[in-house]
């Protein structure tokens, strides 16, 4: 089975960043946006980081929220069942 490779891209003026990452592996994406942010070699600074960073944190929560909620065609069944 192939694994889908994920991806963040920041388009920056003339330039494009393109961050691709395997599920499971966000911590070596953070350690690229880092090094990147560090790079003084490219206009991509800690602002562009903190962008794809928050993408990331983003597209994290919307797949937990697809697991915790798969099974539940109404997301608020749940809290009606809790209340009562």
């Amino acid at each position: 089975m192939e694994i889908i490779k994920r991806q963040f891209v920041l388009n920056k003026g003339s330039e494009k960043y393109i961050f691709r990452y395997d599920p499971g592996q966000e911590g070596l994406l953070l350690d690229a946006l880092v090094a990147s942010a560090n790079d003084t070699r490219t206009d991509f600074d800690w602002f562009d980081a903190a962008v794809v960073s928050f993408k990331l944190t983003q597209s994290l929560m919307h797949q937990a929220d697809q697991i915790l909620y798969k099974d539940i065609t109404d997301p608020m069944q749940s809290c009606r069942h809790k209340n009562g």
